[in-house]
């Protein structure tokens, strides 16, 4: 029989994988800087093989110590997977739950559905971290987060997906610019205008962009900005228009400026939108409790939001 790792000799190797120093990496396992050594040195001797490199500087793993990691810490995900789907056997719903959420969703949502949910589940520790897609996705797959809420679709390999509601775009602009007397903006409207959108990362500025079907020029042209809120100010001091979700416009985000929001389509056109939903991990012994997380969600939201 093969003399397997234990997770706490996985969890060392992981730890120092990210910190690149014994002393940080004792730290964050609550252990002493032997014990963490003694404990990647018996790995080294368990699977005969060199995961560290060891100098008076700094930590530097080999290549095969860097492929260790990286399945260990998937290792580690599913063991914690199996403590958590063991006790949501009995209790769903009652543990933590790490979830990441990206900026333009966070604020706007989070504050009127977060108190329906702890109603709903008390036991539930809810961590969440807020950051741009890609991040997010890459944390999802390294099994730092247990689930994603954001604007779909994304580009990532073996995760499914839980669609929630629709999110309406919205033209956005000073109370005294010409479009703002118009009841609907067509879409053929935008162009020309001063596209004022978030800089590149944030996955609204394409949704906007491709859901208004806006021509290339206008994605070179515009200005980007670092937040929903930024954008706003910077309508509401004469640089611009916008296009805001009616998520964020519910919400309140033009209290206190001279923005108005209109409606966009006309003529036959389905107001452009993006899509809300939960991201998890394919294949995940989760994936019930994960939806059941996305319908208390659903029967939170603010009414006028539907799936």
């Amino acid at each position: 029989m093969i003399n397997l790792p234990s997770l706490k000799q996985l969890r060392y190797l992981v730890v120092l994988s990210e910190t690149k120093h014994f002393g940080k990496a004792a730290d964050a396992c609550s252990v002493t800087q032997s014990t963490l050594s003694a404990g990647i040195q018996e790995l080294e001797n368990q699977l005969d093989a060199k995961l560290v490199d060891r100098t008076k500087r700094k930590v530097v793993l080999t290549p095969l110590g860097s492929v260790m990691a990286a399945r260990a810490r998937e290792l580690i995900a599913q063991g914690e997977e199996m403590v958590l789907l063991a006790r949501a056997a009995s209790e769903p719903l009652a543990g933590p739950l790490n979830l990441g959420v990206i900026p333009t969703i966070s604020p706007f949502l989070l504050p009127r559905v977060l108190r329906g949910l702890r109603r709903r589940w008390p036991k539930l520790k809810l961590f969440l971290r807020e950051d741009l897609t890609d991040r997010l996705v890459q944390q999802l797959e390294s099994g730092k987060l247990d689930l994603l809420l954001l604007a779909l679709p994304i580009e990532a390999r073996a995760v499914e997906t839980m669609p929630l509601f629709d999110d309406a775009f919205r033209f956005a602009c000073r109370e005294d610019h010409p479009l703002a007397k118009a009841d609907i903006i067509p879409l053929p409207s935008l162009q020309g205008e001063s596209l004022l959108l978030l800089e590149d990362g944030h996955c609204l500025r394409d949704h906007a962009l491709d859901a208004c079907q806006l021509p290339r020029p206008a994605r070179r042209e515009s200005v980007g900005a670092t937040s929903l809120h930024t954008l706003v100010q910077m309508v509401d001091n004469g640089l611009g228009v916008t296009l805001l979700p009616e998520l964020a416009l519910s919400a309140g985000i033009l209290r206190g400026t001279d923005v108005v929001s209109r409606p966009l389509g006309g003529a036959g056109n389905a107001a452009p939108s993006r899509q809300i939903g939960l991201v998890w991990r394919r294949g995940t012994q989760r994936a019930k409790e994960f939806r059941l997380f996305g319908e208390t969600l659903l029967a939170a939201l603010p009414k006028g939001k539907t799936a």
